[in-house]
């Protein structure tokens, strides 16, 4: 007698399971949890900080200074800062544009009118119209 030629068995006891969560029992098991996140972060790239030179330091220092005499005229300039990677090393750089707010020399920060607070030391470059002149 072969299996095939039996009639289907349904239990008086127990309900029969619905299609929708046979199914389930077959999905894929994932054996290495967090493996493709892992992965994923270790492909993220990051930049290292870039040193200024005597040349862009001391041109840095002067758009600061020009800056921080004309905070009145409330002009719109573009910031690009690095900003550290929390989780590896390196970071990236940010681009922001919009008008100075405060400079802060004992705290070393440079804060915008959005509230975006950027520390000195981690400035790269500033632009804009005041210095175009």
């Amino acid at each position: 007698m072969t299996a095939i030629n039996l009639p289907h068995h349904v239990s008086r006891n127990h309900p029969q399971m619905p299609l929708r969560d046979r199914a389930a029992q077959f999905a894929p098991f994932a054996a290495l949890t967090g493996y493709e996140a892992a992965v994923g972060e270790t492909a993220r790239l990051t930049a290292e900080r870039r040193e200024l030179d005597a040349h862009e330091a001391e041109e840095l220092n002067r758009r600061l200074t020009d800056l921080a005499a004309r905070l009145k005229d409330r002009s719109e300039v573009t910031v690009e800062y690095f900003v550290p990677d929390e989780r590896k090393s390196g970071g990236a750089y940010v681009t922001v544009t919009g008008r100075v707010r405060h400079i802060s020399v004992p705290e070393k920060t440079l804060v915008m009118e959005d509230g975006a607070v950027i520390a000195l030391e981690d400035i790269a470059t500033i632009s804009g119209f005041p210095f175009e002149i």
